[in-house]
């Protein structure tokens, strides 16, 4: 039977919203926070204002919250490092604070996405980075930052080689509002966080284009047999694609407008080309990139993804959203489970 320790520091690196969102949860359950963001003039004005007024402003610091705005004040004491940054950053982030994490502190982090430069994913680049003697975790699941902010009720997943670690995660998060589950499928965690984005970029484009429900359904769910052929083919279980990390974080960012994916899919179907999309929304869409790193890892795994290399054609070879439909409805009769 499992033991759990009491609530843990907690060093969150990454004031986004969602780095904002799950230090304001992990206060709330009970633990001592701090939370570190890369502009000294943000952690000034979050310290200021008990808040995030740039990315969550309406979600108010809980007391045992504190802002750091040096790392290594951030780091120093914390049983746990979170980590919160975008999958562009994360080996810079890794690398920034290996010489400045102790043997005993745990590492986790709630960043997704195929390392674009080597199509690695995060745990892979954790490993690259910091070795391997050190208990690591990802969080992942369907869930929108403001919403965790707002207090509203929520569920997730958290996944570990180590079970007791995930179990420990899970309980030092959870509340009345906020349920965290476990896993040890850390790859099939991980390719769920890293497909749906690209997938609701896509989810956009086609009702932004009027093609309707049916082609809205049809493409969440062949882009879920997508999503799973490529983690199987990666060494990941097939059951964690029906559950919070993959099916349920695939339909929430394709169906809801809280989704940057889904609006910047949205804003292309309008005729604004990537670069303007990308500037209207302001933050990082994470998809956008990373239907390069995707296409990049199916061809290297030999895995047949026809939406997912649809999706990059549009984006990045300038191939209409009709050309593709096309192609995809003209596609051989075959089984629909191979």
């Amino acid at each position: 039977m499992t033991v759990l320790a009491p609530p843990s520091q907690v060093a969150v690196l990454g004031a986004g919203s969602w780095g904002t969102a799950l230090a304001i949860q992990c206060a709330r359950a009970g633990n001592a926070v701090r939370l570190w963001g890369r502009s000294p003039q943000l952690c000034e004005q979050m310290a200021a204002a008990r808040r995030n007024p740039r990315y969550l402003p309406d979600a108010v610091f809980p007391e045992g919250l504190q802002v750091a705005a040096d790392l290594g004040d951030a780091l120093r004491g914390a049983d746990d490092v979170l980590v919160v940054v975008p999958s562009h950053a994360f080996r810079e982030m890794l690398a920034s604070i290996r010489g400045l994490l102790t043997d005993g502190q745990r590492l986790c982090w709630a960043t997704k996405g195929f390392e674009i430069s080597t199509g690695r994913l995060p745990a892979e680049v954790a490993r690259e980075v910091l070795g391997t003697g050190r208990l690591t975790a990802v969080l992942s699941g369907p869930t929108f930052a403001r919403e965790v902010g707002a207090g509203l009720p929520t569920a997730m997943t958290i996944a570990s080689p180590d079970p007791d670690y995930a179990a420990q995660l899970a309980h030092d998060l959870s509340t009345s509002v906020f349920r965290a589950y476990t896993s040890t499928d850390i790859i099939g965690v991980e390719v769920g966080g890293a497909v749906k984005n690209v997938l609701a970029i896509g989810a956009g484009l086609s009702d932004g284009l009027g093609f309707g429900a049916n082609s809205r359904i049809a493409l969440i769910t062949r882009g879920l047999v997508e999503m799973t052929r490529l983690g199987v083919a990666l060494g990941a279980q097939r059951e964690t694609f029906m559950g919070l990390a993959g099916l349920g974080d695939l339909v929430l960012t394709c169906t809801d407008d809280q989704s940057r994916n889904r609006r910047f899919g949205l804003l292309l179907a309008k005729g604004l080309k990537p670069e303007a999309a990308l500037a209207e929304i302001g933050q990082v869409v994470e998809g956008y990139k990373a239907a390069r790193a995707l296409r990049a890892v199916a061809e290297r795994e030999r895995v047949t993804m026809p939406i997912c290399e649809g999706l990059h054609a549009v984006l990045y070879d300038g191939m209409s959203a009709d050309q593709v439909v096309q192609g995809l409805m003209m596609r051989p009769i075959r089984p629909e489970f191979d």
